[in-house]
Formats: structure tokens, sequence, C-alpha cells
């Protein structure tokens, strides 16, 4: 019998898989396919073992686009402190991801995007680019031919306004006086996504303050034309509600000159006081690149100097988000995924027959219970009288923790058999308590906070890049009403409003949106485990057309993929793309659940996947099905194309997890969490 090592000790132990690629089955078609999939699991099993931290988390590199570099670049140099190391590395990294046709994208085999190849560019003439080396020179022709500056987003301006190259006039205006507004008034900070609320209260200051460093060199040659490098924006019609919002921004323009200054002084006081009392304990905010960028920048305008210890501490962990890969190029994370990469990593190892007892189980299981939020946050404006419980993504994030990492923490840690059940217990208890409480009234889930729906954020001027509302997911509210199911709470009418609402949110030709995930496959290898799990028969309407799609979208070669290009253009891109091991282990995975282990479907997408793998165990994985905003921000999560594909495997082996549980055991009272 084959044994997996286990990186802790250099014991081995032997492993379901093992056993199970050792029995015979009815066919011997079916046999290969089990038995490459056996073999699959058990290298999968010993790559993942290794990956694992000695404190017990796992986490793989958050891979997002060089706006992230070039904005660490023009941050440093805004503040006095950018170096030659720091700069080569970086223009190593962003050279390196320009396209052939001089421009840079948002995510692999994506087409240019204009803001993005500004940014790109002006860090590189800050690296000492020449604009007429021939990489240069290609990409301000592009840039030009897309509209030059004046076509690009709000936040590129912003930047490029620091140094003069775009004028702060002709931004739209962000007031600090916004602070002061009580939740009931539209437009208050709570009801942004806590992303956009951490960066647009930081940048009300830079808004007021309006800095201006002297710019290192001109960027005419990113102009359709230099002598006009500000032209005049055309207003939409006053009835529309883009028209409306942006006659608001002129009345703002016009506060602007008359507001009290004792009153602007003292909105931008209080707004760093709200700052500073969100900063993490490693110094950063939100365990998140961008809200910690603007906060340095905000800071640093009320007058705190480098040497003041928020300030150290937050370019301290500014630098913790770097990156170095081996050819000496840095690349910058959006933020980091410990937490939820645990979880996964759990998960599939478990589902692959590792024992629950196994000591990196044990080890992870451990990390993650002391990972458990035990105060409140910003999401208790909306609760105030919900006791905390949940878990963030990050390795510091106290004040966001989040809707989905609770309940897949709670499904990993039920994988465990730890040597503390009681510890245990009760932090599922709280876990599941507390996702309980941040349902929101529509009776789906949120990644964040509860019922942030407002529709006015969307409409500022401002606010022209990327989601900056919370509303709730298929996904989310998916992995939470499994996580319930597990937890014997399949009928309680919490839970069944979940289901409800998932139900009604199927598209037309069976699949479900995944608003954190790329995207349909993703949604829909989601919500059919959950259906499933909370009792839905393979059956069930839903169900069957589920399966139909995932069919209806296989590729050639057995596997699937969906490109990010599908939430932009639906019906030519749903389901559509080169293969990718995550994304078809997200297929397999609704398949599986639905019982459908003996098709012909599912034994393609397991040979897919056990063809694929590297010698190591691992698959290789360039393009992008993470999703932080759809479309508009994508991410490579590094450890999707290892957890997921495992756990697929795992479930063709063993067959579905909590099976037992699932049908008709209880578990403990306290994991209830009512």
């Amino acid at each position: 019998m084959t044994a997996t090592t286990d990186g802790s000790t250099g014991a081995t132990l032997p492993t379901r898989a093992a056993a199970a690629s050792d029995t015979a089955l009815t066919t011997p078609e079916a046999a290969g396919v089990h038995q490459a999939a056996a073999h699959a699991v058990r290298r999968a099993t010993d790559f993942l073992l290794s990956q694992q931290d000695a404190e017990g988390w796992w986490k793989g590199d958050l891979e997002t686009n060089v706006t992230m570099d070039a904005e660490d670049l023009l941050l440093r140099q805004f503040l006095g402190i950018r170096d030659e190391e720091t700069t080569r590395a970086a223009a190593l990294f962003i050279r390196g991801e320009q396209r052939e046709d001089g421009t840079w994208a948002t995510f692999y085999g994506g087409p240019g995007e204009l803001s993005t190849t500004i940014e790109a560019y002006v860090a590189l003439r800050m690296a000492g680019d020449t604009p007429d080396a021939p990489h240069m020179a290609k990409a301000s022709a592009w840039i030009r031919e897309q509209g030059g500056i004046a076509a690009s987003r709000v936040f590129t301006r912003i930047w490029l306004a620091l140094f003069g190259w775009w004028k702060w006039e002709d931004l739209p205006e962000l007031p600090p006086e916004l602070i002061y507004f009580p939740t009931w008034v539209p437009l208050n900070i709570y009801d942004f996504g806590c992303w956009a609320r951490q960066t647009i209260v930081p940048l009300t200051i830079v808004s007021a303050k309006r800095p201006v460093r002297p710019a290192p060199f001109p960027l005419d040659e990113l102009h359709t034309d230099p002598s006009v490098p500000n032209p005049p924006q055309p207003l939409a019609p006053a009835a529309s509600w883009d028209g409306a919002f942006q006659r608001i921004d002129k009345v703002l323009h016009a506060y602007r000159r008359v507001a009290p200054k004792r009153l602007r002084r003292a909105a931008m006081n209080t707004a760093a006081r709200w700052i500073i009392e969100r900063q993490e304990n490693d110094g950063c905010w939100g365990g998140i690149q961008p809200p910690a960028v603007y906060s340095v920048i905000a800071l640093h305008l009320l007058g705190y100097d480098l040497e003041h210890p928020v300030m150290r501490a937050g370019l301290q962990s500014l630098d913790r988000f770097a990156v170095w890969r081996e050819d000496g190029a840095r690349m910058i994370e959006a933020c980091q995924s410990p937490v939820w990469d645990t979880c996964l990593a759990t998960i599939a190892l478990a589902d692959a027959g590792v024992p629950a007892d196994h000591p990196q189980l044990v080890k992870a299981a451990d990390w993650m219970l002391g990972e458990q939020i035990v105060r409140p946050g910003d999401w208790s404006v909306r609760r105030p009288g919900l006791p905390p419980g949940g878990w963030a993504f990050e390795f510091h994030n106290d004040n966001y923790p989040d809707i989905d990492d609770t309940a897949e923490v709670v499904l990993a840690l039920r994988r465990v058999r730890h040597h503390d059940p009681e510890r245990l217990e009760k932090a599922i208890g709280r876990g599941v308590r507390w996702n309980l409480g941040m349902q929101s009234k529509n009776g789906a889930w949120g990644a964040f906070d509860v019922d942030n729906t407002s529709p006015f954020p969307n409409r500022l001027p401002f606010c022209d890049f990327g989601e900056v509302i919370d509303p709730p997911s298929a996904d989310v509210t998916a992995h939470v009403v499994e996580m319930l199911a597990v937890e014997g709470l399949s009928h309680d009418p919490r839970t069944r409003r979940g289901i409800q609402w998932l139900l009604a949110e199927q598209e037309p030709d069976g699949s479900w949106f995944g608003r954190w995930g790329v995207n349909y496959v993703y949604g829909t290898g989601s919500v059919v485990p959950a259906l499933t799990a909370a009792g839905l028969p393979g059956s069930h309407p839903a169900i069957r057309r589920a399966v139909a799609w995932l069919e209806s979208v296989q590729n050639d070669d057995g596997g699937w993929g969906e490109d990010l290009r599908s939430y932009k253009y639906v019906k030519e891109w749903s389901g559509k793309g080169a293969s990718t091991a995550s994304q078809t282990a997200w297929a397999l995975m609704a398949l599986l659940a639905a019982g459908e282990k003996e098709t012909k479907a599912v034994e393609r997408g397991i040979e897919w996947l056990a063809a694929t793998q590297r010698e190591d165990g691992s698959w290789d994985e360039p393009y992008f099905t993470g999703t932080g905003f759809p479309w508009d921000f994508s991410i490579n999560y590094h450890l999707y194309r290892q957890v997921f594909p495992l756990t697929a495997l795992g479930r063709y082996v063993h067959g579905e997890p909590f099976a037992d549980r699932l049908r008709g055991e209880k578990p403990p009272a306290e994991a209830k969490g009512s």
C-alpha cells in the first residue's frame, strides 16, 4: 500500500487513496480512470503537504496586474523614498508583462487596458526607460489611439494629479465631510463595500488637500493633443442618473470654495482618526494594498512624518506585499490569502483521504483556530448586537472578517479530528452564529456586510472602476448553505431562505453567476454541491439544468475553462475558454455532487486532470480564475491550481464528504450556533 509523507515529521501514513487504488472496479475503462485518479491524488497530496508553512498555514502567490507595481513606485516617488534596487526590480517585472502590441492587460491573455498601460508606462519612465525606446513608443502610440490620459479612469488620473500631470479641478470631488453622514443618509461611508470604504475615506483627505509634487518629467506623449491636456468632458443628460450625479459633482466643486475651514479641518481629522483606528496589528489596512497606499498618503498630508509609528508600520506592511522572483523581478500582491488558502488546502487533503488526525491537518486547524476574530469590526455597524466569530481572508484583518472564509473554515475544521474538541466546537459555533447573523434581508449572503445594496455609490463619477458595493452573491450564499447543511441546519428557516434565493438566481441556461471566481463555471461549481448537501436530489430540475449546461460547455479535450470576458460579453464567453485545472475541478465537483460520477463527462474531466498533472504532483495554470471586481480586477490565485483539482479527484475516488452526516447524523449541539 502506498503511503503519504508527513511533511512535518517525516513519517509515512497510509491514505484512503492508496487503499482505493487497490480496489477493482466493474469495468476496465472505469478501473483505468479510477486508478489514474488515485495516482494523481497521491502525487497531489504529497505536493500540497510539502507546501505547508511550519506554522500550519498555506499561502500561494496572489497575482493581479502591474498597476500594483506601478502605484507602489509612484507612492515611493511621492514620499521621496524611491530607491534604485526597488525601482530596477519593479521595472523588470513590469517590462516582462508587456504584450507584443505594447500594452498591458489585466489578466493573462486579455486585451490591452488603457489605464493599466498608462500606469505601467509612467512607472517605466521613472525607472529610466526613454520615450523613444521601441517598447515605450509602441505603448504611447497605443495610449494616444485610445484617447490618451483623458480617457483613463479616475484612479489613474488621481495618481497623475499627485505630480501635476493632471489638474485636480478636473477630477470628481470627494469632500471629507462625508465622514459625518449618519448611516441612514444615502452615500454614507457604510453604503460602500468595505474595500471601497477603506479607500474612499483616505482619498477624501487627498482630494481636500490636492497635493502636487514636482513631476520628474513631462508626459506630453500620452495626450492626444498636448496643447489641451485636460479636455472638458461632456455631461450626460440631466434626466439620467449619470447626468444627475455629474451635476451633483459640480455642486461639490462649488462647495469646496465656500466650505468652512474649521469644518473641513475637523472632518479631515475625524477621517484620520477613523483611518488610524482601523490600522491592523501588522501596520496594514484591511489586509489589502490599495487602502494602505492611500492611507499612508492621507496621513502624510496631515503632517504624520515617515518615522511616526503609524506611518512606519504602514510602510513596513507594504513591503510584505512584495514577492521577489528568482530573476530579480519584484511583484506586488494586492493582498495575501493565507486563511482562504489554508481552509481550502485542508478541505482538499481531507477529501483526498488524508486521515482526519494527520499532524499537518491538526496543525492547520490549530492555526485557523488562532485566526478567529472575536471582536467587533465595521460589520457591526449594521449588526450591533451580533457576537463576533468570523474569519478574515488575510493574516491580519480583524476589522473585516468575511462570510465566505468563515463558511469554508467551518467546513475545513469539521474535517479535522482535533486534540481539543471542545475548543473546536466552540469556534465552529461562533462562526456559524456569526454567519447566520450576517444574512441579508433577501435570504442570501454578501461577502463582508449585510444588505450592502445601495444603488447610489456606483453612480458617483468617482466610482468608474470596479464594484463599490457588496450585494449578496450566489457563490458566497452557496458556501454558507453548504456549511449550514453540514452543521445539521438544512431545515432551518434561514437556510431554506438561502436555498430559495439560489434557485431563483439560476440563469436560464442552468448556470449561476460567479461573483468571486470566473465565472459561471465557478458559480455553478459552488451552488450544486450546496443544494445537494442541503437535500435537493440529483433529479431536481435545477440540478438537471446545471448538469446539462456543464456538459454543454465541456471542452473537446475533456476539461473546462472560462475566460474573464464572460463578465463583459456573456453570450459569447459564458463557460468558454481554455481548459484550466481549477475550473475543470469546479465543474467536476458539481457533477459529482449531482450523482454524475459514472458519466462520460466526468470520466473525461478526470482524465484531463490526471493527464495534465506535472511530475511533482502540481498543475500549471497561467490563466486568471479569481475575481476581485468582475472584469475590472482579476486574480490568479496560485494555490487554486493545486487545491481544487485535488478536491475533485479526492471526491471522485472517495465519494462526497459528510455523506453519513447528511444522511441523518447530527453534529454536536454547540456547532448549531442558533
